[in-house]
């Protein structure tokens, strides 16, 4: 293994580490037991079969999201309105599994293919304006996150609810609930989502890695010119690449309308899981392995955080506090590299 591969990979590691330390010192000077807390956040995440199930559900929007992050960042834009192209993906899934009586064959993925599609069309709209009159990407996504979530409500509100607030439950032909999985983890919300996010894991990787479209797509995240000189389509390739990241969003928002939630329900804010995706592609390198371990540390602590205010009357505020620190150590990770560089180098 390289020198460079190697220092990839212990940033991270490091980062978690020292969010975790800089935790506990949190926690010992508002006076909480961070042994208890974290024993507590530990258990909450994988202390039996219920807790592992909800861990795994919650990792499942989070590898999504991750790649839509990552995806777009491997080839050189920003795409910060995964959240709103999650939640547009939410409202299509729900529709589509709502308004139809299909066998299951062909709803479940008719729904999820709508999905993608929604947020597929939620990233054209950024991807099109940077292509063709250079709008900085940042702003348009940040934007249309808003849009996604009024746009959203009103959508529910006028639409597919009759309640005024949620939609209808989704039919069981578009559901990715299993029974097999429910029992196999004390009926938790687990489902083969799961199952999916793994899949878009490797069509990334593959995708990027093994493709001639996914070379030219990294090739312009690279140098924008250098790739138009060499004859490249470089506004096409910006287009597709905002496209298929807001499509890896859009089946994120699938998981949860079509298996956690399976209905789809007015948003006094945002899910928070397009935002956190920022954080897990940070974590994870822009990689579709280490999004997978990444998305598994994030979930397990969103998940135990739960458990934290009973077992060891720790506010899961705490929990927050340390996944910020962790995003800023992996945001200081040239830091984290300076000191790891300076060890090598004594240790010669």
């Amino acid at each position: 293994m390289s020198e460079n591969r190697l220092t990839n990979i212990l940033v991270p590691v490091f980062a978690v580490i020292l969010g975790i330390i800089a935790g506990a010192i949190v926690m010992i000077v508002s006076g909480y037991d961070p042994i208890a807390g974290y024993s507590a956040l530990l258990y909450g995440a994988f202390g039996d079969r219920y807790y592992i199930g909800e861990t795994i559900r919650q990792v499942t929007p989070y590898i999504l999201a991750g790649l839509a992050v990552a995806f777009a960042f491997r080839t050189g834009l920003f795409n910060i309105g995964v959240e709103g192209q999650l939640i547009v993906g939410w409202l299509a899934a729900v529709w589509v599994g709502v308004a139809f009586e299909l066998p299951k064959v062909i709803h479940l993925p008719l729904a999820i293919f709508a999905a993608a599609a929604a947020g597929a069309l939620w990233g054209f709209i950024p991807g099109f304006l940077k292509a063709r009159f250079r709008v900085h990407e940042v702003i348009v996504t940040i934007m249309m996150n808003y849009i996604a979530l009024y746009v959203s409500n009103e959508i529910i509100r006028s639409v597919l609810s009759d309640q005024g607030f949620k939609s209808e439950k989704i039919h069981p032909t578009a559901s990715l609930r299993s029974e097999f999985l429910q029992s196999l983890t004390d009926y938790s919300t687990l489902h083969y989502g799961i199952i999916i996010s793994l899949i878009a894991a490797v069509v990334m990787w593959f995708l990027l890695e093994k493709t001639t479209t996914g070379y030219e797509l990294r090739a312009v995240g690279f140098n924008q010119h250098a790739s138009h000189y060499a004859g490249m389509n470089v506004n096409r390739n910006i287009i597709l690449s905002m496209v298929i990241s807001g499509a890896f969003a859009g089946i994120a928002g699938a998981m949860e309308g079509l298996g956690t939630f399976e209905n789809v329900s007015v948003k006094a804010g945002f899910t928070g899981v397009g935002f956190d995706g920022i954080a897990v592609a940070l974590l994870g390198g822009n990689s579709a392995f280490g999004i997978i371990l990444a998305a598994i540390l994030f979930g397990a602590l969103k998940v135990g955080a739960l458990e934290m205010p009973s077992a060891a009357d720790v506010p899961t505020e705490l929990v927050d506090i340390v996944i910020a620190l962790i995003i800023f150590f992996v945001a200081s990770s040239y830091l984290i590299r300076l000191v790891l560089t300076r060890l090598k180098k004594e240790g010669k």
